[in-house]
């Protein structure tokens, strides 16, 4: 699979998305070094704080699953039409960086149409805390 298919991706699962409070719908799909893509959208939740990200929710079923190596993911999100970049928010940055290599880790953020820009994790989070600092 390639950038432009995990995008596509992305979009299809952007319309499952449950964000009755917010109406901004995002999809990611997440590709294991394996080659499994596993996707996600957001789950809002009247609380607020018991919200998930679509990146989160694709992230913790692949960890489900047994998978905890990955090479990218694909974002995809916007209010009624994506058609502006979606960049994942902290918590969903902090995340990958638990599980991601910050210099390899590409995060694909795509548009409705179809264009995308890619960024490594470590562009995105500069700095980043992660397991490798806990070892120090």
């Amino acid at each position: 699979m390639d950038n432009k298919d995990l995008v596509r991706e992305a979009i299809k699962v952007r319309e499952k998305a449950y964000a009755p409070y917010s109406n901004f719908k995002v999809g990611a799909c997440l590709e294991a070094e394996n080659g499994t893509v596993y996707c996600g959208c957001n789950v809002e939740n009247a609380g607020y704080t018991a919200t998930n990200c679509a990146e989160r929710t694709a992230f913790f079923q692949a960890v489900s699953d047994g998978n905890k190596k990955f090479r990218r993911i694909a974002i995809v999100g916007g209010k009624t039409k994506a058609d502006e970049i979606c960049p994942p928010c902290g918590v969903c940055r902090q995340v990958m960086m638990e599980f991601c290599d910050p210099d390899t880790f590409e995060i694909i953020l795509g548009k409705e149409d179809g264009s995308y820009q890619v960024y490594y994790l470590k562009e995105l989070l500069p700095l980043g805390f992660g397991p490798s600092v806990l070892s120090r």
